[in-house]
């Protein structure tokens, strides 16, 4: 089966898989994991913060930035299909007491004035406090748009005139990078923190990390503890974290042209509506509306033929292209396409 439903189905190369077997180990509760605090130290140069701290999701991130920079009965702005509204369960709402003021994006990108619109007026005691803007990049419905870098520098002057922090759930921050030339730490530098996600499009089997100053850090572990997230010999999964980082970045191109190409296939078939001009990385979105098909009608289809899709939504499919898939699987992939669109 070529499979396309997330970048997050890929398994462990050989080379990471040897990574991992060799890894020198210790207890990271006790700060005593060799390769583990390697890979910390790595990620807080990469993103230019004075820390960094091994988590085991990026919901588990997101969530504990928030935690760290909030007070319960706070209130946090954020575009209205983040993953953070959508995919993580309701944790801000039940572990961090904070609202969420959910703003319609432009192809998931919020502006500076909709979040200056969105702040909450100082001094009122009916509403609650304005205190976090989280900001995803790329963002995951929106098939995986990039954040502009001139609206979040935008952002971050409303933030620190109203006083308000920041946060970036950057589970695919290195696809942003790979795809603008930008840095991860020119990226991060207009936030308190930042995720990244090893197992996504880097390939890893599991493990985020949250970079931010040093104060906040030590906040982020104190509530990593708090849910239950310290772990002991993780060396072994930091491991393949590093690998990542060393040989699976730069390759992040290749699912990118791999996106286009499909999304540009796509665009030719009848009954298929998508702009591929929309594709920024590896994340395709397409509507079957004017096809006579369901979304599960078409994901049923494909599988078989052996290629798997998510439907998303009565129309609408979802495709993401990773190191699992290849050019000659997009191929296969479009001729599967062609045959159930009637091409």
């Amino acid at each position: 089966m070529i499979d396309l439903r997330s970048d997050t189905i890929t398994r462990p190369t050989e080379g990471m898989r040897k990574a991992m077997y060799d890894a020198e180990v210790g207890d990271d509760v006790y700060y005593e994991d060799p390769t583990v605090n390697r890979l910390q130290e790595r990620v807080a140069e990469l993103l230019g913060k004075e820390g960094a701290l091994w988590v085991a999701s990026g919901t588990m991130g997101n969530l504990l930035s928030v935690k760290a920079l909030t007070l319960p009965g706070d209130e946090i702005i954020l575009e209205e299909d983040s993953h953070i509204v959508y995919y993580e369960g309701g944790g801000t709402a039940v572990l961090c007491g904070v609202q969420m003021r959910m703003i319609p994006g432009e192809r998931g990108v919020i502006t500076p004035g909709q979040v200056e619109d969105a702040v909450r007026a100082i001094g009122n005691a009916h509403y609650p406090r304005s205190s976090l803007v989280c900001i995803e990049n790329t963002h995951n419905r929106k098939n995986g748009a990039i954040q502009p870098l001139s609206d979040i520098k935008e952002i971050r002057k409303v933030c620190d005139e109203k006083g308000l922090a920041m946060h970036m759930d950057g589970a695919r921050l290195m696809n942003a990078s790979v795809a603008t030339g930008i840095s991860p730490a020119e990226y991060s530098k207009y936030f308190d923190s930042v995720t990244i996600c090893f197992s996504k499009g880097l390939g890893a089997p599991m493990g985020s990390m949250v970079a931010a100053d040093e104060e906040t850090i030590k906040t982020v572990h104190r509530f990593r503890k708090l849910v239950g997230g310290g772990q002991r010999q993780v060396g072994v999964v930091a491991a393949a974290a590093l690998y990542a980082l060393d040989h699976h970045v730069d390759r992040l191109a290749e699912d990118h042209k791999n996106a286009h190409r499909l999304a540009e296939a796509l665009a030719d078939m009848p009954g298929v509506a998508i702009d591929p001009g929309d594709i920024d990385t590896n994340i395709v979105y397409f509507d079957v509306t004017e096809s006579g098909k369901s979304a599960l009608d078409v994901v049923v289809e494909m599988a078989g033929k052996g290629v798997m899709m998510l439907p998303l939504g009565d129309m609408s499919v979802r495709c993401v292209t990773h190191l699992g898939v290849d050019k000659e699987d997009i191929d296969t992939a479009i001729a599967a396409f062609s045959d159930v669109f009637g091409k």
